[in-house]
């Protein structure tokens, strides 16, 4: 047998090693939607996603490298959820940690850290039992940086960090290990803006390793008062990391503001991402839950000369509902999906104008290079746009978010 029929079979053995990775890793992605509720994907979605990745080998590296991430954060984040909080990516695996060493973990930061706050629900074990108690500690006019360390548990409470407290990072047990909940609605508490079970208004906000979530249960489309926002962020030069947000309609109001969302799990139905920031989402997974229509991104673009928009990079669309791509929600409604996978979950035509046909002159929904069966162009609104290489650009770095100035000094 020559040599090149024996690499021929080592590359074929090799594909076949690889392909059954993919339907292990996507299995134990989907752990985290079962554990955290009774959000089930039915099993036979595994033959889906290996079907698509098999469209070609370029795709199959580029989605097993993706999903072997969240694998290995999963299982980094569960294994450390049975004994309270875990430092992650300590320099010696201990959790006994002194502030010098916690120093070490966020050696990133520019800032330095002034102080570290410790959170968990167990009495005496830690600095509080709250978040909001933890954040109302922080000085009026804090600039420099506070750690928030929150212990493995679910916190049932409605927090707000005020415009006075900035530079504030909040660091779980694990996506799948702390969560911060509430229920409130649109009509419970009075305003959409005011149902956030977390509210962001300060700068320089950093999260990781954590959950935020609504539970007030998904409405059908038309209901009147149900929105239920997760989280809301209004504070300016903001980043999150490793952080899942779970609701149904308006799980995440990105209001207003520059933001860096790496790493997510969001999770919703009609207008999951909806406001009027400047963000950049990389590498998250957005997932849509059972509805008969309704819409990922809602973005709130007024004005031509308004920078602001939402840029989808690397990311995963599916789930069980059936949406849109987006929905003007603004005159001047932007945004563009990069790289990423689209299922079937999104409707052929993509894009909705909010029933103001007027809005298809005005706003500006772009695709490029997106694979999936969900990501097939040719039955797309005719005014939505499959970007050029000098089109795409601009929305495919930190740049898009003039992360530049701001990113590493809070990362």
């Amino acid at each position: 047998m020559g040599s090149s029929t024996l690499l021929a079979r080592f590359y074929s053995l090799t594909l076949l090693i690889v392909l059954g990775t993919v339907i292990k890793c996507t299995q134990s992605v989907h752990l985290y939607t079962s554990a955290r509720s009774n959000r089930h994907i039915a099993s036979n979605e595994s033959g889906y996603v290996l079907a698509e990745a098999m469209a070609s080998k370029q795709e199959v590296r580029e989605y097993i490298e993706w999903v072997e991430r969240v694998r290995a954060r999963y299982e980094r984040d569960y294994a450390g959820a049975e004994g309270g909080f875990r430092v992650p990516l300590s320099d010696g695996g201990s959790d006994d940690v002194d502030v010098q060493a916690k120093d070490k973990v966020y050696s990133t930061l520019k800032m330095r850290v002034e102080k570290v706050i410790t959170v968990n629900k167990v009495a005496g074990l830690a600095n509080f039992e709250s978040v909001q108690a933890a954040i109302d500690s922080v000085p009026k006019n804090n600039v420099q940086r506070t750690i928030i360390q929150i212990a493995a548990g679910v916190y049932r409470e409605k927090v707000k960090i005020p415009k006075t407290k900035g530079y504030i990072t909040l660091v779980g047990a694990g996506m799948n290990a702390t969560t911060i909940t509430w229920n409130d609605t649109a009509k419970s508490s009075k305003t959409t803006f005011k149902s956030a079970t977390f509210a962001v208004m300060a700068p320089g906000f950093v999260a990781r390793n954590l959950a935020f979530e609504n539970t007030a249960p998904a409405p059908p489309p038309g209901a009147v008062g149900a929105q239920a926002v997760a989280f809301q962020i209004s504070g300016d030069r903001s980043a999150l990391y490793s952080c899942a947000f779970l609701g149904a309609q308006d799980t995440l109001y990105d209001h207003k503001g520059r933001h860096f969302f790496k790493d997510c799990w969001i999770q919703g139905s009609i207008d999951f991402i909806f406001g009027d920031g400047l963000s950049l989402y990389d590498g998250c997974v957005l997932y849509a839950i059972d509805t008969p229509s309704g819409s990922l991104t809602a973005q709130k673009r007024k004005t031509a000369s308004e920078d602001t928009g939402f840029s989808f990079l690397n990311c995963s669309i599916t789930g069980r509902g059936v949406v849109f791509l987006g929905r003007a929600w603004g005159a001047y409604s932007r945004v563009v999906f990069l790289h990423s996978h689209i299922d079937t979950t999104i409707m052929p035509g993509g894009w909705n104008d909010w029933g103001i046909p007027s809005r298809q002159k005005t706003s500006f929904y772009g695709e490029y290079k997106c694979w999936g069966r969900g990501a097939d162009a040719h039955n797309r609104v005719a005014w939505a746009h499959q970007l050029t290489d000098s089109q795409a650009t601009p929305f495919m770095s930190t740049s898009f978010i003039d992360g530049q100035s701001w990113l590493a000094s809070i990362s």
